[in-house]
């Protein structure tokens, strides 16, 4: 009896087996390894294809394509540089070197390049490290602060990363363009320019280095490796109206030429092969000091500081568009010394580190170009430089 109940139970258990075994060969069922595992893949016939599943749309996507950047700025009242977040403030500082001024990023390397009253300041801007300052070749008599303050002023990377040109001030004596090797991280060479270097650019190629030489009224043309220089008188206006008719920052236009505003009143358009300039008009009406491009190169934006010699108008900032010399003239409450665009365009940041007379304030102020609204930021000490630093994906 107990052989058959047996005999009945296999039987069941081979009709079961065969009954999956149907089921399976009926819907192409197949065995896979995977990581040493065995799973069970079920095809679908020929005759038919799976149903897509449709993607869940990402209601973030256009908030991750935006690229996210933070402010690098000089802090020019003391001696570091900081890491800026646009709307909550400075994240972190990085000690950087007596008076900070300008600031020269070459993000290939993740390197910003930092004049300071001591040398140049070289900052591993992925790590927030000072990896070196390198002493200036001219003797700097004295560290202090102020816009007459010995040392390094304006600042540029050759295109292709291998060199820094900063502009030196030595009160009494001749300026220096001053070259840094980036790989040895010493001072190779100098060369002498105009007084007071406020701003120095270089060339689209990287063959010619501009210094512009505020109180001399000047730009010169400085061919880095023949160290040969030669000096272009750059005076619209004249050398009178107090002092304040002078050359203070530029910009190089896709054609080569150097873009400098005097005053509100014109915009020098200088061809350096020539040594001659034409001068368009501007109707700001106010003492303009720095510039920058928006990130597509095509408007300039020009900080306008109030009256002072020829300019009898209030602050503001111009916005140029440099293809049809149309002006968007957003007034301003304050004054400021340096700007630069947001990636998008959209914001422009001006730094109220104004080191004339001291008449500068601790902060910066947004301006919305489009709408022409703007709002202040709190900074301390002074923020004079500022560029765009593109953050790392995170």
């Amino acid at each position: 009896m107990r052989q058959l109940q047996i005999k009945r139970g296999l039987v069941t258990v081979i009709a079961v087996i065969a009954a999956i075994w149907m089921a399976l060969a009926l819907v192409g069922c197949s065995v896979q390894q995977k990581d040493g595992e065995s799973i069970a893949a079920v095809s679908p016939s020929a005759s038919e294809s799976p149903s897509p599943i449709p993607a869940k749309p990402d209601e973030n996507a256009a908030a991750k394509l935006e690229p996210e950047y933070s402010l690098l700025i000089t802090h020019s009242k003391s001696d570091y540089i900081s890491f800026t977040d646009p709307e909550k403030g400075v994240t972190d500082k990085i000690v950087a070197g007596a008076f900070p001024f300008g600031i020269a990023l070459y993000d290939v390397d993740n390197r910003a390049y930092v004049s300071t009253a001591e040398g140049i300041a070289v900052i591993d801007t992925q790590k927030h490290k000072r990896v070196a300052l390198v002493p200036y070749q001219s003797a700097i008599q004295e560290v202090k602060f102020g816009e007459y303050r010995p040392g390094g002023m304006g600042i540029a990377v050759s295109p292709d990363g291998r060199y820094v040109y900063v502009g030196v001030y030595l009160p009494g004596k001749a300026s220096q363009l001053e070259i840094m090797d980036t790989e040895k991280l010493v001072m190779i060479s100098s060369v002498s320019v105009g007084i007071r270097p406020f701003d120095v650019v270089v060339s689209l190629d990287g063959s010619e280095v501009y210094s512009i030489d505020h109180d001399s009224y000047s730009v010169t043309i400085v061919d880095p490796q023949k160290r040969t220089a030669r000096k272009v008188n750059v005076a619209p206006f004249g050398k009178g109206g107090g002092g304040f008719e002078k050359p203070h920052y530029a910009i190089v236009r896709e054609d080569g030429r150097l873009l400098l505003p005097y005053q509100g009143r014109g915009l020098v358009v200088l061809d350096p092969a020539t040594g001659q300039f034409e001068t368009q008009p501007l109707s700001g009406n106010t003492h303009q000091e720095g510039v920058n491009l928006t990130a597509d190169g095509k408007k300039m934006l020009i900080v306008g500081n109030g009256a002072a010699g020829s300019a009898t108008g209030h602050p503001n900032l111009t916005v140029l568009d440099i293809g049809t010399m149309e002006e968007q003239i957003i007034p301003l409450s304050r004054t400021h010394q340096m700007v630069v665009s947001s990636p998008d365009g959209q914001l422009a940041y001006l730094t109220g580190g104004v080191t004339f007379a001291d008449t500068g304030w601790d902060g910066l102020t947004v301006v919305d170009i489009a709408k022409g609204t703007t709002r202040e930021l709190a900074l301390p000490d002074y923020p004079l430089d500022i560029e765009i630093l593109k953050n790392v994906a995170k």
